[in-house]
């Protein structure tokens, strides 16, 4: 299905994002420890590794808050931030192979490099990998160009090491959506696509699991991009409320589908 690009632009709905946060006060350089089927979607070309002889592509700068639906198809990404995580990942690996979906996990380096079974796991089921940055600095911009490419950059090279030859990172998502104009130049250059969101679970904060579930259920629309995590702490109410958030979107009629690139 050849996709066209859904994005949001204006201010106010960025500084919402920043506002809203991608773990918000869970803090910097965290911890890693802590029915019908949906068909994997077809590959999609990757920028990165796999380019030939001419190092990397730069990707689309257009920060995405939806992915494409133009025919009005129900479909859906989800995404997990903070990991990955030797405890948590597993678990939400386990649930999306469970119900036969797939996600996108955006990690923090340092975590990819403390857990590279669990990046590689990532990969061994299907899904696929974003950058989180390397310190999880929600004030990124405020630091100026040399450290928001180091944090970009370096992760990216965190993850690709954790993963191993051929691993892809076809995202960055930054920390507390601190997307500026810079930023998301950086990030393009880089070969990884700006990756926003536009339903955020707010799971980080354990408000329960019914809370995280209505939360879905509420906010969702077609081409929605859902925010999790898989890192960053107890995740025990997200794996529970993965259960029957998947289930669910299947029962709605939702495809799973990965973000555009």
């Amino acid at each position: 299905m050849k996709k066209s690009m859904v994005a949001v632009a204006g201010s106010v709905l960025a500084a919402v994002l920043a506002l809203s946060g991608c773990g918000g006060s869970s803090g910097t350089n965290q911890n890693a420890n802590g029915g019908s089927s949906s068909a994997s979607p077809n590959p999609k070309s990757t920028s990165g590794d796999t380019i030939p002889n001419g190092g990397t592509k730069s990707a689309d700068k257009t920060l995405e808050y939806y992915i494409a639906h133009p025919g009005g198809e129900k479909t859906v990404a989800l995404t997990f931030d903070d990991g990955p995580s030797g405890v948590w990942t597993p678990k939400i690996l386990a649930v999306l192979a469970k119900y036969g979906v797939h996600a996108t996990f955006c990690e923090i380096g340092p975590n990819a490099t403390a857990n590279p079974s669990a990046t590689r796991a990532v990969i061994a089921a299907g899904d696929r990998l974003c950058d989180h940055s390397v310190h999880h600095n929600e004030a990124m911009s405020s630091r100026g160009t040399a450290y928001e490419t180091s944090e970009i950059v370096d992760a990216k090279r965190m993850i690709e090491q954790a993963g191993g030859p051929g691993t892809q990172v076809s995202w960055f998502r930054a920390p507390g959506g601190d997307f500026t104009p810079e930023i998301r130049q950086i990030s393009a250059d880089n070969g990884l696509r700006p990756l926003a969101w536009s339903v955020d679970t707010n799971d980080w904060q354990r408000p329960g699991v019914a809370t995280i579930v209505s939360t879905v259920k509420k906010e969702l629309r077609p081409g929605s991009i859902i925010l999790m995590h898989d890192g960053g702490g107890d995740r025990s109410e997200t794996v529970a409320a993965l259960n029957q958030i998947v289930p669910w979107l299947q029962q709605q009629g939702y495809t799973i589908d990965f973000p555009d690139m």
